[in-house]
């Protein structure tokens, strides 16, 4: 039995030695599948509308609490008008502008864009003494660019603000899964205009600065990335 728990031990250490022992890397890369909403003035409900989107990252990752991610993502936008009241020309002075309109519409967006990670827990799946962690949530924001395109009304580009909230787990040394929820929130009234329909770009006239009364857009989305880029253990050594 003494011989039994000496041998034990033993084994314990050896893998705790190895855990500890274990490869860092510097970066990360992956893709991501997930959902995405609209909201703006043709959808005030999360999550209705969704569609799906999809794209690739990069994770650089400066210490076990801190990361800088870049994403390029894709995604459409969609929602309508049903139940709400829009003039179709709330500029106008006539009895025109009084005239309630209907429609919906459908457009594709880009996003591409970087955010700054950090995490709640150190991540790592080694160095368990300093209280690091294979799995810990973490909060994102950064800045963004995004392209709103198809629908009939051409291109409309503008910047983005993502913040959000994730959760990260090392499955195996090398290996990560995780999700995430950001909401992007846009510089432009325009992302859900559509062909002829302008209304929904300022719908009642009212000027707007900055991030107010502007639209703005979610994803929901599952990662998976790998591991590259490994430290190098002896670089203090060669002075």
């Amino acid at each position: 039995m003494i011989r039994l728990t000496i041998i034990l031990v033993c084994l314990l250490a050896t893998l705790n030695a190895r855990a500890n022992d274990e490869d860092e890397y510097q970066m990360e890369i992956g893709g991501a599948l997930g959902l995405d909403f609209y909201l703006g003035d043709a959808n005030k409900t999360p999550f209705n509308h969704t569609s799906v989107m999809g794209g690739v990252l990069v994770r650089r990752m400066f210490n076990p609490r801190m990361a800088l991610k870049a994403n390029l993502a894709m995604g459409q936008l969609r929602g309508n008008t049903k139940g709400e009241y829009f003039p179709m020309d709330a500029s106008s002075e006539t009895a025109a502008g009084g005239i309630p309109v209907s429609f919906n519409f459908k457009r594709n967006v880009l996003d591409l864009g970087a955010q700054f990670e950090m995490n709640f827990w150190g991540y790592s799946m080694g160095e368990s003494y300093k209280d690091n962690s294979r799995i810990t949530p973490y909060a994102v924001a950064g800045l963004g660019l995004t392209l709103a395109m198809g629908g009939g009304a051409g291109v409309n580009a503008a910047l983005n603000c993502p913040i959000g909230i994730g959760v990260k787990y090392k499955v195996m040394p090398r290996l990560n899964v995780g999700a995430e929820w950001t909401f992007r929130f846009t510089t432009t009234d325009a992302l859900d205009i559509s062909g002829d329909w302008k209304q929904l770009n300022q719908p009642y006239a009212i000027q707007s600065s900055g991030l107010k009364n502007k639209d703005c857009y979610s994803f929901l989305m599952f990662f998976l990335t790998y591991d590259i880029m490994p430290k190098c253990k002896t670089c203090h050594n060669n002075d």
